[in-house]
């Protein structure tokens, strides 16, 4: 005390006391003592009354001794507690690692044994158990189906479709208190419900579902419940009856309940640091401790953020607003239930470093600001503004947001354990945010995630990311969203703004976010994802293990000097004149775009990448958009590609594109301690490719493609990372339309570019092969179509579509509907020149079992072409073939139209002159001798216009047999 007393003098007098203050604690201290060394306090709360009294005033030291220390309630600093940056407040664990912070609290029970391996416990009245704890290791609440920790990128290491159906829940006396869990429909995150109870019918009721931003309802199958008495049944699992007072355990092999530790958890919120903008708490730091026994807040994540996927709970095992200054260094995050740090609204200059943190609930470091410092916020994906109006001042609105704030030299992993959302550290609201020498892996979701633009100027270097997305889907080991001010999910507003005003991206995206010299490896989604919206990004000395880069709408995202292992660059849906730039690269796969390239989206420069493959074509693959015409391909002569040395050797032609290397071993933590204990990521076996993979059929044009048509729309399926540019689960699929024209039949019916139909009248329509089964079943009925446009499910009504008619017969006479009227007066010729007959005999009235004009096998682009001789109102086009063979009935083809007074030639992709009508495939239908289908519009409607009718054919066969067409018909 007199040391104390002697400094209060002091400062009562305005004497600078040059003394450093340094109070004790220690677990069997006594709270009346003076904080000295031989009389320590036994709690921090004392420690802070007695710390605040020289608080920037000296500098104080609060050392906390080994032990564990229960909290009672959290630990609180408010600006009192400030230091000064010369006289700063720190408390310490004397020994790294040796003090514990707990949030939580020590049962003393009496065991007793209850069946099957189940053990009961007495308990106090009135107690919660969220977590239990069994010497230190986190148990498990009883749960369907039951964990399998070898099933690490399972949903809930175990899924059950019926997790709660009517069925298992008829075994459950009352399942009031339990929770379900269950993805997202798309996989994008997860869901999480209280159970309230069942129903008269015996159905589970529940509440929430709020967790994840996106929403689009639970998957159908990946399902998992817990608290629930009946499903205690595996070692590890626990249930609390707090009506009975009563805690059933059954205990894991090995472990002795007389001599366990048994904890619970109490608090939310260990520490918080709590100021604000003009009253900050600042220069205190906590170094050394163990942060333990945090409770789970799944069902308090219910604050949107802006338009990105996430929802959030603003709040952690330790919590930072209103500060300036505060370090957390060296600390211990182990096994929190939610956040293990979060950032919320004004923090300057914070610095994680030196941490730990593993299994935590949700993410591992938060830096979160506050919706109201952005220029008109938006928070769900869906909503819009009207983009003449929004506010055109850069920047924030207001300085209540983390700025200039680190995360340094940390090992985090074991993130998402109970959330599906997480991140290892998690970035929104926010600008200047430094993630540096970070290793970041087993993440559910992505290791590093900045949610918007706002506002920009991170940095992310030296980290070390992998072992993410496990669980889920769509995502990346970096993942961005830049969903801001000038982004709308109609894409073309955006564009027609942005077409007059090129600075209107980097309103909220004004400073450039860095990511270099990191490496990173996602095997369930892609290495480094900017996906939509992310814009003004430098990307550079990364080397990326195994899904690539993928750069989705956005603008100004330069990528040069990386390395993608096994893959290559994913362009997904740019916008026109992005600014993007990509050179200089060692890439090992052709681009793969998404909805792109076009003559206008195709960025600034795509060029001067070195492609390492066994195949010259490559690089060519977007040569006619200007695409790689400088890039070369060959063998870059990597050092040591097995151990992971991605350098290359002095003669590499990889320097001749201006490559240079970049280190190898400074990826990750540098900490001696966590550097011990960190993993690493598998390095993979190179893949050479030998031939070219197919492109994506939404990519620009290669060659002369083979579209499929409905309606004078192009269809086509979607494909690997198409269901990522479409918003939809590969469960869900769907079929994309493009090309449509003002006066086509689908722009009638209400169908735009860019939609995706997934149901007609009531069919779920997940491939153009199913589309046009359902189609030709549609008969006289009005056409009703699911369509998801800019990720939002609609519904179209169209009663005016044509027709498809099909029919077989057994002989040439026995068509019903599709009756032969006699030779047309329309003449047939054909290219290629056919095979057997002359495409005369097309027109002769007659079906005969036989070839026909029949194109040779392997030809792909047959076409037939019949001249009416002068412009017609079309309503029906028939065709009419022989099974020759058993496999040459089907029909596959489409249908075209011209209105040219002259020869129009056969360039049937030249739409300014034949006009798609719809394609058709019948080879499921069932089928006799003969076969006829008919394309026939609706009474007192017409197909259109035309003089020409042509036929482009398709083989029906694996080995490339075309159908034997006996005649064909308009009127």
């Amino acid at each position: 005390m007199h040391r104390i007393f002697l400094i209060l003098i002091c400062f009562g007098l305005g004497v600078p006391c040059s003394q450093a203050i340094e109070i004790y604690v220690s677990p069997t201290g006594d709270d009346a003592s003076d904080g000295s060394a031989a009389a320590p306090v036994a709690t921090l709360a004392r420690a802070q009354h007695l710390a605040r009294q020289s608080a920037g005033k000296a500098a104080v030291t609060v050392s906390v001794a080994d032990g564990v220390y229960y909290l009672s309630e959290t630990l609180t600093f408010t600006p009192a507690d400030s230091g000064s940056e010369r006289w700063p407040v720190t408390y310490r664990a004397e020994n790294e690692g040796g003090a514990v912070l707990s949030g939580g609290s020590k049962l003393d029970l009496q065991w007793r044994p209850y069946r099957d391996g189940i053990f009961t416990a007495s308990t106090t009245p009135g107690l919660t158990i969220d977590q239990l704890f069994v010497s230190g290791r986190q148990q498990r609440m009883a749960r369907y189906p039951n964990y399998d920790p070898e099933k690490k990128t399972e949903a809930y290491q175990g899924f059950a479709a019926d997790a709660f159906s009517r069925q298992r829940a008829s075994g459950w006396a009352d399942p009031t208190g339990g929770f379900i869990h269950a993805m997202h429909r798309a996989r994008w995150g997860g869901y999480h419900y209280q159970i309230t109870g069942k129903n008269a019918d015996g159905d589970v009721t529940y509440e929430g579902g709020w967790q994840n931003n996106r929403q689009m309802g639970m998957h159908q199958d990946y399902r998992m419940v817990e608290n629930i008495f009946e499903e205690l049944d595996a070692p590890g699992e626990w249930f609390h009856d707090s009506s009975n007072n009563t805690l059933y355990f059954m205990p894991p092999a090995g472990v002795d309940l007389d001599q366990a530790v048994i904890e619970v958890v109490r608090l939310r919120h260990l520490v918080e640091f709590d100021g604000t903008a003009d009253a900050p708490v600042r220069f205190v730091t906590m170094q050394g401790f163990v942060f333990r026994h945090a409770a789970r807040t799944f069902m308090e994540t219910k604050e949107p953020l802006l338009r990105s996927d996430w929802t959030i709970y603003r709040g952690g095992a330790v919590v930072l607003s209103g500060t300036e200054d505060v370090q957390i260094l060296d600390a211990e995050f182990d096994q929190v239930g939610g956040n293990a740090i979060f950032l919320s609204n004004y923090n300057r200059r914070a610095l994680v470093k030196g941490c730990h943190i593993h299994d935590t609930g949700a993410s591992g470091v938060c830096f979160v600001g506050d919706p109201d410092a952005v220029r008109d916020p938006l928070f769900e994906y869906r909503q819009k503004n009207d983009l003449t109006q929004v506010d055109r001042t850069p920047g924030p609105k207001t300085n209540n947001y983390p700025a200039d704030c680190s995360v340094e030299d940390c090992l985090i992993h074991g993130i998402g354990r109970v959330e599906r959302q997480p991140a290892g550290v998690q970035i929104t609201m926010a600008r200047g945010i430094t993630v540096r020498d970070c290793s970041i892996y087993d993440c559910a979701r992505a290791g590093i995630n900045i949610g918007d633009g706002a506002w920009g100027g991170h940095l992310i270097e030296r980290c070390d990311v992998f072992e993410t997305v496990q669980e889920t889907h769509d995502h990346g080991s970096f993942n961005s969203w830049g969903r801001d001010r000038y982004w709308s999910s109609d894409r073309k507003a955006s564009q027609t703004v942005i077409d007059s005003e090129p600075q209107f991206p980097f309103l909220d995206a004004v400073e450039t976010t860095v990511i270099h010299d990191s490496r990173w490896r996602c095997d369930h989604g892609w290495d480094i994802d900017l996906d939509d919206g992310s814009s003004n990004y430098d990307i550079y000395n990364n080397l990326m293990l195994s899904g690539g880069l993928k750069l989705r709408e956005g603008f100004r995202r330069r990528a040069w000097n990386n390395i993608t292992v096994n893959n290559g660059l994913h362009p997904h849906v740019w916008y026109n004149h992005s600014g993007d730039e990509v050179f200089g690269n060692l890439f090992m796969a052709a681009p793969q775009g998404a909805r792109m390239p076009t003559e206008t989206a195709k960025g600034k420069r795509v060029d001067g990448n070195l492609y390492y493959a066994h195949v010259p074509a490559i690089k060519d693959r977007y040569a006619g958009f200007g695409w790689d015409r400088n890039s070369i391909v060959a063998d870059p002569k990597f050092i040591d590609p097995a151990a992971g040395d991605f350098r290359v050797q002095s003669d590499s032609p990889a320097l001749k594109i201006g490559f240079e290397n970049f280190a190898m071993d400074q990826f990750g933590v540098k900490k001696p301690a966590l550097k011990r204990i960190a993993r690493t990521p598998e390095i993979p076996a190179l893949d050479v490719k030998q031939e070219m993979a197919k492109p994506r059929s939404d990519s620009g044009r290669i060659g002369i493609p083979t579209a499929t048509f409905w309606l004078g729309a192009a269809v086509r399926d979607l494909k690997g990372s198409d269901f990522s540019a479409y918003g939809v689960s590969q469960e869900e699929g769907g079929v994309a339309v493009s090309k449509v024209t003002p006066n086509s039949e689908a722009a009638k019916a209400g169908l735009g570019d860019g939609d995706l139909i997934q149901g007609i009248n009531g069919n779920a329509v997940k491939r153009v092969d199913q589309l046009l089964a359902a189609y030709q079943q549609l008969g006289e009925n009005t056409l009703a179509l699911k369509v998801v446009r800019n990720q939002q499910t609609i519904a179209l009504s169209y009663e005016h579509a044509p027709t498809i008619v099909f029919e077989s017969a057994s002989n040439p006479d026995g068509f019903d509907n599709l009756i032969l009227q006699g030779p047309s007066t329309g003449k047939v010729d054909a290219q290629p020149t056919p095979r057997n007959e002359s495409p005369a005999t097309l027109t002769d009235g007659k079906i005969e079992m036989g070839y026909g004009p029949v194109f040779a096998n392997s030809v792909t682009t047959g076409v037939y072409r019949m001249d009416l001789g002068a412009l017609k109102d079309i309503s029906a086009i028939t065709s009419w073939s022989a099974n020759y063979g058993g496999v040459r009935g089907a029909q596959r083809w489409t249908v075209y139209g011209c209105d040219s007074a002259t020869d129009p030639g056969w360039n049937v992709q030249d739409h300014s002159k034949f006009t798609p009508l719809t394609s058709i495939d019948t080879r499921a239908a069932s089928r006799d001798a003969f076969n006829a289908v008919s394309l026939r519009s609706k009474p007192g409607r017409s197909l259109g216009r035309f003089r020409w009718i042509i036929w482009s054919v398709t083989p029906v066969t694996e080995r490339g047999e075309n159908t034997a067409f006996q005649e064909l018909g308009v009127r």
